[in-house]
């Protein structure tokens, strides 16, 4: 080949490799590792996880083509959440994808490792980021804003429970978003002319049974703070309970609507998910989590439960009937 030749055919091949699509590129090296900390168990992540798989596919980050997924399920217990932190830095993942609580503990074993937040009750408040629009250091993802949306999951229950006054809380009180939450439906209660009328606080699966029978005030609605992998996790022992009690409970989580529950209000967690893949993304494709503004949700779901209504002596509108996204019969 002569020199002029050669010298085209060496610019014709940069030329396209700088053509080739991001993804494509990464199956000739080492392929870009996203670790996932799974907060809670696997399952109760599973339909989450699919839509976040879908979007990278998407987005062109094909598991085991073009990207390499790192699964650990903390099985709700927290003291997990640093040992899975640690062994991603270890093995050098490129971004972290987690929720809630988790990033608090991430972050202090790492400020180097992009971390991706796919839920945070208060990402502001619980010092993961500076600010909504321009998070800074390492984490960035979507948040679960908006104290009106419990006073609005009081209101609901009040269309279905006759005579609501007295409203209970339950939630971990080890989680800082917890404490978060309870304010915020005192802040809803009051304004409806409800009571909180007990705060049942657990920090292990152990003090569940305890806290429900250290419950003597009596409540209408118990006020579910299930943003939380231990109160997540254990959410078919905490319905056994309130059915034995025949107490109603709400949430911002329709999984706990599907595990007994009467009715839950709140983000739409396949899409907060989906939507935190492309963030990850970006992040893979160079761009820094501290310049990457925090999301807020942008769909609702309702979910009811006319079986545990049923079993409760109560009617559901038809109003919520026609605006609930999930109806389990």
């Amino acid at each position: 080949m002569r020199r002029r030749e050669f010298i085209l055919a060496l610019g014709g091949m940069a030329a396209a490799s700088a053509s080739w699509p991001f993804a494509a590129r990464a199956q000739s090296a080492k392929l870009p590792t996203i670790g996932v900390l799974g907060t809670p168990a696997a399952p109760i992540w599973k339909s989450r996880m699919a839509a976040f798989v879908q979007r990278l596919g998407e987005l062109g980050w094909v598991e085991g083509r073009t990207v390499q997924i790192e699964r650990r399920w903390a099985q709700g217990r927290t003291e997990r959440f640093g040992e899975i932190a640690a062994e991603f830095v270890r093995v050098k993942v490129d971004v972290i994808l987690t929720s809630g609580a988790a990033v608090t503990i991430a972050k202090k074993i790492t400020s180097s490792v992009p971390i991706v937040f796919a839920i945070d009750a208060d990402p502001v408040g619980s010092g993961h980021v500076a600010s909504l629009s321009r998070p800074g250091g390492n984490a960035t993802g979507l948040s679960l804003q908006g104290p009106e949306v419990a006073g609005k999951r009081l209101k609901m229950a009040g269309e279905i429970i006759p005579g609501l006054h007295r409203v209970a809380t339950l939630g971990n009180a080890a989680n800082r978003t917890t404490a978060v939450e309870v304010a915020q439906v005192e802040a809803g209660a009051a304004e409806l002319g409800y009571k909180v009328a007990a705060k049942l606080e657990i920090r292990s699966a152990d003090d569940i049974d305890k806290a429900f029978a250290s419950f003597k005030e009596g409540a209408d609605v118990l006020y579910i703070c299930g943003f939380d992998p231990l109160v997540n996790t254990n959410r078919g022992r905490i319905h056994t309970l309130t059915a034995a009690m025949r107490l109603p409970t709400i949430s911002g989580d329709e999984a706990f609507v599907k595990a007994g529950g009467l009715m839950s209000y709140g983000p739409n967690f396949e899409d907060s998910f989906r939507r935190s893949a492309d963030y990850i993304d970006k992040i893979l494709r160079g761009a820094k989590p501290g310049d990457l503004p925090v999301e807020q949700p942008t769909k609702f779901d309702l979910a009811l439960n006319l079986k545990t209504a049923k079993a409760l002596g109560l009617s559901m509108p038809t109003t919520l009937l026609a605006l609930a996204n999930e109806v389990i019969e």
